[in-house]
């Protein structure tokens, strides 16, 4: 089934973060489904990512070269990520016990690049050149260890996405309030008018 790669689908707050939400209903293994269950949405997520995140990118178009080839790699990043972070925003630590697997699946990104990434202005390196998929996952899951990143971790309470919450008073509860705070909100308020039903 392809996928329609719309701005929900970027709730995350970072490149990282919203791959690792392309594991839909994570945690219910009855309902849960992946979303990069096929190669061929690797191209199609990257272009969409270049649109909804190119302030984090500074502007630089990521690409895919060979899906096929790429694939593990990605889903290697991409869980070694949700794992460390789910961790650090449930307990508020990061478990040091899920480092090495993430920072090897991030070596493995950026293996054979010649990049020169962190500049002023520059985040991600030259935006006048393509970057690779797996190097660009691999540069925006390391830049959520910083302790402002951290303290800003977040688990939706409706889909169990993980998201950074840049509010001012870091108190967002939902990963995309249109959406999640929606549901939520007509939820309460189905379960309310039950009640006061059930009461007459």
């Amino acid at each position: 089934m392809t996928v329609s790669w719309t701005p929900h689908r970027f709730s995350g707050g970072v490149l990282a973060l919203d791959a690792a939400n392309t594991v839909v209903l994570r945690g219910d293994p009855e309902r849960s489904f992946d979303r990069f269950e096929q190669a061929v949405e690797l191209p199609r997520f990257a272009a969409a990512a270049t649109g909804f995140r190119a302030d984090e990118l500074g502007g630089r178009r990521v690409e895919v070269e060979d899906a096929e080839a790429i694939l593990p790699t990605v889903i290697s990043i991409r869980e070694a990520t949700d794992r460390l972070f789910r961790h650090a925003a449930s307990d508020g630590s990061v478990a040091t016990a899920d480092l090495p697997d993430f920072l090897r699946a991030c070596a493995d990104g950026l293996a054979g690049r010649e990049e020169h990434v962190g500049m002023p202005e520059k985040p991600f390196g030259d935006p006048s050149t393509p970057l690779a998929l797996e190097a660009a996952l691999a540069v925006s899951a390391l830049s959520l260890l910083s302790s402002d990143n951290l303290r800003r971790l977040r688990i939706c309470p409706n889909c169990n996405w993980l998201f950074l919450d840049r509010s001012r008073n870091a108190s967002r509860l939902w990963c995309d309030m249109a959406v999640c705070g929606n549901r939520q909100k007509a939820r309460r308020h189905y379960h309310r008018r039950k009640e006061e039903v059930s009461h007459v």
